[in-house]
């Protein structure tokens, strides 16, 4: 694995419990200066609030942070409508939006909300098809016609136009997914959870042979990465569970060994300041020096 050299980005995770303060949370992740918010989409749950309807309200109350679907489910987020949600958000948040994208991980739930019951190769296929569709709905073209796969468009009138060009990040897992991603995206989510640390070589693997395979560079697609774990200064438990000194080091792997450029903080709410005003800096401190290291010529080493 590489470094892409990629800016840093750091951000928040935010499941939309109907419980949670989640607007005081995302404004706080905006003082703090980090970059994304993903919000999660599963409305098949009692107690979540509809991620759009989330979305909506953290552009409105933030000023600086971009905010994205981590990641839209797809199967009950139509493609031309999806479309001209994130396509309107970005206008009036003056383009702070971005599209996280899945095929949907959950089939019981999906149909539970009448949504179809796909196999797993025609859930990927949706998807292939759905970020076309998607950009096809961006590109400000006039009656457009989509008449195979899984979704249809019939003179289909787009706008607004993002007023800036919306990443779609695919948020995938398995093998033949991941070569989806790697030819068409414009980024990859992984977590800790789906894709923890002794599966990422491989995964990342994947994404880049796929892009290449593609005639892409895979230094074009972004890597984010939601990090499930806990901040505990009482001693480390494991990847991710313990110190502060032990998440700078195990984040500065994560993006000088593996490329990871995008990291999104899916610890305790309440520890959210010890993330964005330690763990934060000291990463990139950590980082650029290696990275300066690595350009005179020297390999970057961890200690």
């Amino acid at each position: 694995m590489v470094d892409h050299g990629w800016p840093l980005r750091f951000g928040l995770f935010l499941p939309p419990e109907a419980g949670a303060p989640l607007v005081e949370i995302a404004q706080e992740a905006d003082r703090y200066g980090l970059d994304l918010i993903g919000i999660q989409d599963q409305p098949y749950l009692h107690d979540h609030v509809d991620m759009l309807a989330v979305m909506g309200t953290v552009l409105a109350v933030t000023r600086r942070v971009r905010v994205f679907p981590a990641v839209a489910c797809l199967p009950l987020r139509p493609p031309a409508a999806l479309a001209k949600t994130m396509a309107g958000l970005d206008v009036l948040s003056g383009g702070r939006v971005e599209l996280g994208l899945g095929a949907g991980g959950s089939p019981d739930g999906i149909a539970s909300y009448g949504g179809p019951r796909l196999r797993t190769g025609e859930a990927r296929e949706a998807l292939a098809e759905a970020v076309q569709i998607i950009r096809m709905l961006w590109s400000g073209q006039h009656g457009l016609d989509h008449d195979r796969g899984q979704y249809r468009l019939e003179g289909a009138v787009p706008g607004p136009v993002p007023a800036h060009p919306i990443g779609i990040w695919l948020g995938v897992s398995g093998p033949r997914s991941l070569e989806v991603a790697g030819r068409i995206a414009d980024g990859w989510v992984g977590t800790t959870r789906f894709v923890p640390p002794h599966r990422l070589a491989a995964a990342l693997r994947r994404l880049d042979e796929a892009a290449l395979q593609a005639e892409r560079h895979p230094a074009e697609l972004r890597r984010i990465y939601q990090l499930h774990g806990r901040i505990d200064e009482s001693g480390s438990r494991g990847f991710l569970y313990g110190p502060v000194e032990q998440w700078v080091e195990e984040m500065s792997m994560l993006a000088l060994g593996y490329g990871i450029d995008s990291f999104l903080y899916a610890g305790d709410p309440d520890r959210l300041g010890t993330f964005a005003l330690e763990i934060v800096p000291a990463v990139r401190e950590r980082v650029a020096r290696e990275r300066a290291a690595s350009a005179r010529g020297r390999r970057p080493v961890l200690q």
